[in-house]
């Protein structure tokens, strides 16, 4: 089993900035894409941000040109640098990584979530 660990997150004011972590420990032996996801109160889980293994980014339109995504493939990691941060930002953000270990073939593991607040 992989266990995503998350961190970066907290209160922010808005046009503020924050950046997340989510690393990917364990008997991993590839990684294919790494993303991140939210879900605001009262709201479905969506997709923020992806970065593909050769660095291939996509972002949903309300962040595009604010945040940017990154990864450490040495180190298992993926980023997400949150600038010009809005209220609407608010939410819980998940790390999401599709991987393969030892044991198991490519499937999706979610990170714990981390609480990003921002206020206005």
């Amino acid at each position: 089993q992989v266990q995503l660990v998350e961190s970066g997150g907290g209160l922010a004011q808005a046009g503020g900035s924050l950046r997340l972590s989510c690393a990917a420990p364990g008997p991993i032996s590839s990684i294919n894409i790494m993303g991140w996801y939210r879900q605001a109160a009262g709201k479905q889980r969506e997709l923020v941000a992806t970065i593909g293994r050769e660095g291939i980014e996509n972002y949903v339109d309300s962040v595009k040109g604010r945040f940017t995504i990154s990864r450490d493939n040495a180190k298992n990691t993926v980023y997400l640098q949150m600038n010009s941060l809005k209220p609407e930002d608010t939410a819980v953000y998940y790390c999401n990584v599709n991987a393969r270990t030892m044991w198991s073939p490519f499937s999706n593991f979610w990170g714990q979530g981390t609480q990003v607040t921002v206020s206005s």
